[in-house]
């Protein structure tokens, strides 16, 4: 039996999986300290701003039934 095959749209798609490349990409170049400290700094920077709107936000978040209550009784005196 022979193999035959047929027209594929695109065909340098279907023959890639036997081309081989003997050439080899250029290693990647180190980063400076520059932007190692740069990159450190824009982290922090992101995690402190999500820790801080954590920090605000928790308040008014919580559910505080004796605040509520305090408020309440201050205006049942001052009648």
């Amino acid at each position: 039996m022979s193999s035959r095959r047929e027209p594929v749209p695109f065909a340098f798609i279907a023959e890639t999986d036997r081309f081989r490349s003997n050439v080899t990409p250029p290693p990647h170049e180190r980063a400076s300290a520059g932007q190692i400290a740069g990159r450190w700094l824009l982290g922090l920077t992101i995690v402190a701003g999500i820790v801080g709107a954590l920090v605000l936000g928790m308040p008014a978040l919580s559910q505080d039934n004796l605040s509520t209550q305090n408020q309440q009784s201050q205006a049942a005196d001052n009648r």
